[in-house]
């Protein structure tokens, strides 16, 4: 497993290492000793989701403000364009963006740490994307980042509007949402 920071050092760019042989492929997608020591990190995970998506969907950025998430992200079908957003007021990172291809030819994974919005774009004709999440999904708490707020400006990689849900169209920009200490 190769560990990489991104332009926010607490987001992580992992690549493992792929065995690749006539019948196919094989890795480790997540071995709990050796994530926590090339990361230094030991995160509980206690739900893991997966969602299917068409091109030009564009899911997020979503956060939990009471019960933060923190999220180990990958591709397993597809192409997407991954991105988190620090919304940790006190970070010197705050209110930056950082993002990733992931597909699932290059196998790699995005380590978001809580206090961040999460949010992808299809790249391909469709996508699966599975994450890994330290806490549960709690409707109560969950928030939406308005994926275009300008105070932000994500260049997202879309060759038309997006297609996005209700909640998404409609999410808080960065000067209203609530925010993390």
């Amino acid at each position: 497993m190769k560990v990489e920071t991104t332009a926010i050092p607490d987001v992580l760019l992992i690549t493992p290492q792929v065995f690749h042989d006539a019948r196919g492929f094989f890795f480790e997608s997540y071995h709990q000793v050796s994530f926590a020591k090339m990361t230094g990190l030991n995160p509980r995970f206690v739900q893991d989701n997966h969602s299917r998506s068409q091109k030009n969907v564009l899911r997020g950025l979503h956060y939990q403000i009471g019960k933060p998430q923190g999220k180990l992200v990958r591709a397993l079908v597809g192409v997407i364009q991954d991105v988190a957003v620090d919304l940790r007021r006190s970070s010197p990172t705050f209110g930056k963006w950082v993002s990733n291809i992931l597909s699932a030819k290059n196998c790699q994974q995005i380590w978001i740490p809580a206090g961040f919005a999460h949010g992808f774009v299809v790249l391909s004709d469709f996508a699966e994307i599975a994450y890994k999440a330290t806490d549960y999904y709690d409707p109560q708490e969950e928030r939406c980042l308005l994926w275009n707020d300008p105070d932000i400006a994500i260049a997202w990689q879309l060759d038309e509007s997006p297609i996005l849900s209700n909640k998404d169209a409609v999410g808080k920009s960065l000067k209203e949402a609530e925010l993390f200490v």
